[in-house]
């Protein structure tokens, strides 16, 4: 593999994040297709573990401050010393900063403009960086966007879920318009990308992330006869429609179609904002002692879970913020495992679970839709296995990480080439 000269610098909201394996599967593939990178982190660490896989990474961190009040010494600093190699350079985009600021009625724009200018001013590497990446078109994005204008770097950026969906259009339009291409990771994501861009020519890229089917291997062996093990693996957070989930496994308890009992325990892997309020929310639907919340686990741990598991389940629907799911990695991995999948027709979610092909979608929103097809899976779960064996094939055609890190690849190796030859002229 040849490698580059220059350096593709890789702007994140936090690294590592037990949330994002995607990320870190991402930067470990694309050093082993040769693009030599160097991580900025908007955030430190905040769990005391993370997946193996992340001690593998060769790229450099580094980690820019976060609160502009506890180290206001340290921005002012650096900054300064940008402003007295570039004053004309940095006074007018310090000036388009502030008024975009006031404009905004927000403190966050200085924030993300200091961040940008901190990093300009460190050399981590004797390699240039000649390409900028940024994951997330919110703040990693603004703060990418800042250093582009400051360095000169071009830029481009993924956009994800939330932070398409809880930004200004107007916004994430200039965010467009300037960057070098976008790369998304759902159809859907890109349809409405492309709706925001309108005219604007930036190329607009839809690249799943795929799975790595090496660690999910397919094999789906639960333990015959009741209790059933439905499980779920997602942060707990309201656009996860955890509280549907639990008014549906409320239903199945106290008056399942059937008219027996229908024996089950609930298996939740993660944690999140509302973990407090779910976990109560269960004990008030008297499911505390079927309902078990294992809190966050690295990936080799979360395997057998889906192994062993009888149903998969995942509510997604639009939180009242406007935040919202693409396609979650987590239904994916369940349906390249082999366990049956029952999930909500919403946001990209069609575009892996196509109801009654690949696993059995309703309409979110509904728990009483949640809970009989729940009752499905179990009633005729002859079906439901076919339906899974069918959607381990579409994982593997549609879903393979590897293709989709090739075409990841390809555009990144020629923004890095082309950096270049802008950095020889």
């Amino acid at each position: 593999m040849s490698r580059s000269r220059g350096l593709l610098g890789m702007v994140l909201k936090g690294y590592p994040r037990i949330s994002e394996t995607f990320i870190s599967n991402e930067i470990y593939l694309l050093e082993r297709l040769g693009i030599p990178l160097e991580i900025y982190s908007l955030r430190r660490p905040r769990e005391n573990f993370t997946h193996g896989l992340v001690t593998e990474i060769l790229a450099p961190v580094t980690y820019v401050p976060e609160y502009v009040k506890l180290w206001w010494r340290t921005l002012f600093r650096t900054n300064g010393r940008f402003f007295l190699k570039h004053p004309v350079r940095y006074s007018a985009i310090c000036l388009q900063a502030v008024i975009r600021a006031m404009e905004r009625g927000t403190t966050a724009t200085l924030r993300h403009f200091l961040q940008a200018g901190h990093l300009a001013s460190l050399k981590v590497s004797d390699r240039p960086v000649v390409h900028l990446h940024a994951h997330f078109c919110h703040t990693p994005t603004s703060v990418t966007l800042f250093l582009s204008q400051l360095t000169g770097v071009p830029f481009s950026f993924t956009a994800h879920a939330k932070d398409i969906y809880t930004s200004e259009p107007s916004q994430l339009r200039r965010k467009i318009r300037k960057a070098r291409f976008v790369v998304t990771c759902t159809e859907y994501n890109a349809r409405y990308l492309k709706s925001v861009a309108g005219n604007i020519n930036t190329p607009i890229y839809t690249i799943y992330h795929g799975i790595n089917l090496s660690y999910f291997a397919y094999g789906h062996n639960p333990p015959e006869g009741e209790p059933y093990r439905i499980l779920s693996v997602g942060r707990l957070v309201e656009k996860k429609g955890y509280d549907d989930v639990l008014k549906a496994l409320a239903m199945l308890r106290r008056s399942p179609s059937r008219g027996k009992p229908f024996n089950f325990e609930f298996i939740h892997i993660g944690d999140g904002d509302d973990g407090e309020k779910i976990k109560k929310m269960a004990a008030e639907l008297d499911l505390k002692d079927v309902v078990k919340f294992l809190g966050t686990l690295p990936h080799e741990k979360v395997i057998p879970f889906y192994r062993t598991s009888h149903v998969f389940v995942l509510g997604c629907k639009r939180a009242l913020n406007g935040d919202q799911d693409g396609l979650p990695n987590v239904i994916l991995e369940a349906m390249a495992v082999g366990i049956p999948v029952v999930a909500t027709n919403f946001s990209a979610i069609p575009e892996a679970v196509i109801h009654g092909e690949t696993g059995i979608l309703v309409e979110p929103g509904r728990p009483e839709a949640i809970a009989r097809a729940i009752e499905e899976v179990f009633e005729r779960y002859d079906s439901s296995r076919k339906r899974a064996e069918k959607a381990r094939r579409i994982v593997e055609e549609k879903f393979d990480q590897r293709i989709w890190i090739e075409k990841l690849h390809a555009l990144l190796r020629q923004a890095v080439n082309e950096g270049m030859l802008l950095l020889s002229k």
